[in-house]
């Protein structure tokens, strides 16, 4: 079986170069930058007393690990904001946090070498537990300077709506 249905001619899985996040119906400028979506559930393990001495494994409680965001530093100020509704030293007592809109849904777009998006992911109820503003900064390197946030979320599902596309073909002199 191919592992391509539209496009049977391609050997090649998709790369990981070419991608965007969005949240609030918009796209977030300049990530550069985003650690694996992974899940794990925890194997129980049981047995009847009047069993053989093997094992029966069950599935328990999965867990989703958080995402890492990061991107250059630059004016945009996306992903400080949502970290300060979490938790902003500029509030008043009482209002450090916001409890109402600090959680969001965001989308995870891959796109293929032509630019073409192949696959959407969705994750749900992230909120920012980690921000960093700014890397350790040192004059002896000539390192961008990058920010990040990691957030925590509450599962992710792969959007089925999305089809894989008709990559286009290029022919020599064409």
């Amino acid at each position: 079986m191919p592992q391509f249905s539209v496009n049977p001619h391609r050997q090649d899985p998709y790369k990981n170069f070419k991608f965007r996040v969005k949240w609030d119906n918009r796209y977030v400028a300049g990530v550069s930058r985003i650690s694996a979506l992974r899940r794990a559930t925890e194997v129980i393990e049981h047995r009847d007393g009047g069993d053989p001495s093997s094992l029966r494994k069950s599935p328990g409680r999965t867990r989703y690990e958080p995402i890492t965001l990061e991107r250059g530093v630059t004016h945009d100020t996306e992903f400080e904001n949502w970290a300060n509704k979490v938790w902003s030293r500029s509030g008043t007592p009482g209002t450090e946090s916001s409890l109402k809109d600090f959680r969001k849904d965001i989308l995870i777009e891959l796109y293929n070498e032509a630019g073409q998006l192949v696959l959407v992911y969705r994750v749900y109820r992230c909120w920012v537990s980690a921000f960093q503003a700014l890397p350790d900064l040192d004059a002896a390197t000539g390192g961008t300077a990058v920010q990040s946030i990691t957030l925590e979320h509450e599962g992710f599902e792969r959007d089925v709506d999305v089809k894989e596309p008709v990559e286009p073909s290029f022919e020599p002199g064409a």
